[in-house]
């Protein structure tokens, strides 16, 4: 078990805001509606709007909903596909992790994860497979446990039987802050190699700019939990800060980070992550957040977003969005957004929870109708598989 180590650089002096607006759960209600060596990018490098070789997305583009993959899902949150086939699905209350066969949609349980305390907005959120997953079968996932978020890794072992292929948790890393709101939760391996984490303030807004806590950042860490070589803090796991909940993390072809978040009552936003940067929150949200802040390159209201999941693919960023029952297209120009956002499924199946990349133009999307704020009878949670352009 490797804790993390507390940053040497000292605490942000900024003045906490004073919000006479009521905290946001993650589709934007109020908090009482719910129950390899380096970073990818430098900061320099990744502020380039686009080189003259790199080719912009048409303004507009397409979605064809391919087939229903599997139905009956409950409360899907995080999404990862297996190499040579097979679609792991995170249960949040149920705490379980299950293998869904993406050709005939049969679900197979691989076990529950221990020390899970699902409440709120948190549980059993993102998972990733590990970059050496062929020769070491690790699953990472992030959890709620009764006193803080944190990252395990556990082995899979296919040949034990169902219910029981899950290995002892190892915990990689501890101390993120939990709280019934604003749990983050998105995990995934970035190009380099390194463990990427979308964490929240947990409704402590102060949390954001404190760099000091692990609440409200994008962290950046090695497999087993260390600072990754590289971070723009010494001897720290943070990578940005000042964000409020995020929950989407995707890289482009040219390996930037674009990470999606949810904003208070005002501005959702998609940010092109630089390391070290600071994203505002709680002193800005949304564009025009002033000197010293990082802008968003693309906002939406709340009612139209509450982004979680984000995905790369066709030379566009998909942001799937809960309260906003829609996925958005985003066609890019390096950093900066090419067109104006386009939206696709709307209302057509509920909230949409996770957005993951498939082979070429297509995307695996899951939807979140049973989180307790979805309206179930819409139809059981379910994978579809998209064609995009």
């Amino acid at each position: 078990m490797i804790v993390q180590r507390r940053a040497v650089s000292a605490v942000l002096a900024a003045a906490a805001l004073l919000l006479t607006a009521g905290c946001s759960s993650d589709d934007g209600q109020p908090s009482g509606a719910d129950g390899g060596t380096s970073p990818s990018r430098t900061a320099a490098e990744s502020s380039s709007p686009g080189s003259a070789t790199e080719e912009t997305p048409p303004a507009k583009g397409s979605v064809e909903v391919v087939r229903t993959v599997a139905t009956g899902l409950k409360s899907p949150w995080g999404l990862a596909p297996l190499p040579g086939g097979g679609l792991l699905v995170s249960s949040r209350d149920e705490a379980t992790i299950t293998r869904v066969d993406e050709e005939t949609g049969e679900k197979t349980e691989l076990g529950e994860v221990p020390g899970v305390s699902a409440s709120g907005e948190g549980g059993l959120l993102g998972i990733a497979l590990s970059p050496d997953y062929a020769s070491d079968r690790m699953i990472y996932a992030y959890f709620t446990s009764a006193s803080d978020n944190r990252i395990v890794r556990m082995r899979y072992d296919e040949k034990e039987p169902p219910g029981e292929q899950l290995g002892e948790p190892d915990t990689v890393l501890r101390g993120i802050p939990k709280g019934e709101i604003h749990n983050g939760g998105r995990i995934a391996f970035g190009p380099d190699k390194m463990l990427y984490a979308g964490t929240g303030e947990s409704g402590d807004t102060g949390l954001s700019q404190d760099r000091e806590s692990l609440g409200g950042k994008i962290l950046r860490l090695t497999p087993d939990g260390e600072p990754a070589p590289g971070n723009p803090f010494p001897d720290s796991v943070v990578y940005s800060y000042g964000h409020r909940n995020v929950q989407g993390l995707a890289w482009d072809d040219e390996q930037r980070l674009f990470a999606s978040e949810f904003g208070q009552q005002t501005w959702d936003e998609l940010n092109a992550i630089e390391p070290g940067d600071n994203y505002g929150w709680p002193e800005a949200e949304g564009k025009g957040g002033g000197s010293g802040f990082h802008d968003p390159l693309a906002q939406w209201s709340t009612d139209e977003a509450s982004p979680s999941g984000a995905a790369f693919a066709e030379g566009s960023v998909w942001m799937a969005g809960l309260r906003g029952e829609r996925l958005w297209r985003i066609p890019l120009k390096g950093t900066e957004a090419a067109a104006d956002p386009q939206a696709f499924l709307q209302g057509e199946y509920g909230r949409l929870r996770t957005v993951v990349p498939a082979d070429g133009d297509r995307l695996w999307l899951v939807t979140s109708n049973t989180d307790g704020r979805g309206d179930a009878k819409e139809g059981d949670d379910r994978i579809l598989e998209l064609r995009v352009s």
